[in-house]
């Protein structure tokens, strides 16, 4: 690409007023390069880390609004940048897109528990990872219209839309931003069951490219933030065979 088309393109976002900064965290140069280039094609603010240390330098100076994580780095494993970014207090709602040769369904289910919000394996297309990474700053970056902020309170449970904190019995809780949306589609919706494909459909979004495997996993992080015993809980409900149902009678 150009100068002079690099130049519109920025210009087009900047109008739009997305200018959304990136975090690449690949050791693979190659790799690194595809990423970088389709990013900045669709008009992102991209910057580069090799490793983890490097990795965390450029999180302290400047928090990105996302990351594109390598799972097999030097030094540093890319899970434990996950759990190192879900424990910081400026960092634990940053979306995080798992990038990895690993494509066995334990890996993927790890990198999830780890905290992170979605995942590419290689080989992958590059028209599918922007689809990933624009899904995921579209809910971590709600527009006043799209997601109209508000609030909700019932018993020991309070939500709010607008700075997507939760706080259970008066204790704030440090959800990811899947947990988040997750947890607020079902207040929204209670007492009706949904299946995992269709809670991927609404929450995830039609534009993403996850298996059903992944409700389980935000089902079981969740219910670990809220209920009082995750191991049998009264909020969020399995219904064998079907799906998940919220139960907002156990809240008082």
């Amino acid at each position: 690409m150009n100068q002079s088309s690099q130049v519109t393109n920025a210009v087009s976002e900047a109008q739009r007023g997305v200018r959304y900064r990136v975090l690449i965290v690949e050791d693979d140069s190659d790799i690194r390069e595809l990423i970088r280039y389709n990013l900045a094609q669709e008009g992102f603010v991209v910057e580069e880390a090799t490793d983890g240390p490097q990795a965390l330098e450029r999180v302290r100076r400047r928090v990105p609004d996302l990351m594109v994580l390598d799972l097999m780095l030097p030094g540093m494993p890319g899970l434990e940048i996950c759990r190192l970014m879900r424990n910081g207090t400026d960092t634990s709602n940053l979306p995080i897109l798992i990038v990895t040769a690993k494509g066995t369904e334990v890996d993927k289910v790890i990198g999830l528990e780890m905290g992170a919000d979605d995942y590419v394996v290689k080989p992958f297309s590059p028209r599918e990872l922007i689809a990933r990474v624009k899904a995921l700053l579209r809910r971590a970056h709600p527009t006043a219209s799209a997601e109209p902020a508000g609030a909700y309170e019932r018993g020991r449970l309070r939500m709010d839309f607008g700075t997507y904190q939760v706080f259970v019995g008066g204790i704030k809780k440090e959800l990811a931003l899947r947990e988040f949306e997750l947890l607020r589609f079902f207040v929204q919706h209670p007492l009706r069951v949904y299946t995992r494909e269709q809670l991927l459909d609404m929450v995830w979004g039609r534009d993403t490219f996850v298996e059903p495997r992944t409700v389980d996993v935000h089902v079981r992080r969740l219910r670990q933030h809220i209920e009082r015993d995750d191991a049998n809980p009264e909020l969020i409900l399995t219904v064998r065979s079907v799906g998940y149902r919220f139960n907002p009678e156990a809240l008082g």
